[in-house]
């Protein structure tokens, strides 16, 4: 069994250390344009050997965990490479763009389009985690598209790292991920620019934030080399649910200026059922 994952990152790093154990007798090899990200995954156990594409002719899988904007240049010089036999998946957080990038490619049927809901705001091998997936999402979209001994192949490997699949059209994946992952991660950033900018003039304003502020604004420190071709791929749906989003805010604006707090009370109420929500996405896990 030979795997090749390009980009040895948090998400990379980590389905390499899940096929791991789930190939015991796997060769592991990493392709990535960061060398040092590839002597970090060699010397952590992430990988056993370096590749280039050329390598990949005798590939079992191949997982593409790269920025969205670099997957739709190497998603079709990779199947332009592997054997018959091979899978491809990749990781993408935008999935319309990259299967419209090989609709037409004759090893069409070697892909599968896939995103593992899972992360952190790490990135790099030393941000690769043993059983990130555990219990996590796995969007596949278009799997009638795939051959259907490589579905098998590739479930059987989510599925032993605890993932849980989902299957979805390309357009509903992009259109519901933009609420639920791409506009939380602007509110984290524009949230740190706020505070940012406001400490230039207070000091203080760092030492008095709590745990609060913290997990709010932790997905600020995500990489900007990856987010920002998401929401270029993504833009349409971001920006609905931006326009949304502000509308909300200067509800609640108004609400403040006009002290009415019976109904500032009544709309976090409305809200706080998001807490039942997520306690049965957690009794699903």
């Amino acid at each position: 069994m030979k795997i090749y994952v390009i980009g040895t990152g948090l998400i990379g790093g980590s389905l390499a250390l899940g096929a791991k154990d789930f190939y015991e007798n796997a060769k592991i090899y990493g392709i990535d344009s960061n060398e040092n990200h590839l002597k970090e995954a060699m010397n952590l156990g992430i990988i056993d050997g370096v590749a280039v594409f050329e390598d990949l002719t005798d590939a079992d899988y191949v997982i593409l965990s790269v920025p969205v904007d670099v997957a739709l240049l190497f998603l079709p010089k990779v199947l332009d490479i592997i054997p018959d036999s091979a899978t491809v998946f990749d990781v993408g957080s935008t999935k319309t763009p990259i299967c419209e990038a090989v609709i037409n490619h004759p090893k069409r049927r070697n892909f599968i389009a896939a995103h593992p809901i899972a992360g952190t705001e790490f990135s790099g091998p030393s941000a690769a985690i043993k059983g990130l997936f555990q219990g996590k999402t796995n969007i596949i979209c278009e799997v009638e598209k795939t051959t259907f001994k490589l579905q098998e192949k590739a479930l059987d490997l989510f599925k032993s790292m605890g993932m849980r699949i989902r299957y979805m059209d390309p357009k509903s994946h992009d259109k519901h991920i933009a609420y639920v992952s791409h506009l939380s991660h602007i509110s984290s950033f524009m949230l740190g620019k706020t505070v940012i900018n406001k400490e230039k003039d207070e000091q203080d304003i760092f030492d008095m934030a709590g745990s609060g502020f913290e997990s709010t604004v932790r997905l600020a420190k995500s990489s900007p080399a990856m987010w920002t071709p998401i929401f270029k791929q993504n833009n349409k749906e971001v920006v609905k649910t931006l326009e949304e989003y502000i509308s909300n805010l200067s509800k609640f604006k108004e609400l403040l200026e006009n002290e009415d707090y019976d109904a500032i009370f009544n709309e976090m109420q409305s809200v706080n059922k998001i807490k039942e929500i997520l306690n049965g996405m957690n009794v699903k896990k």
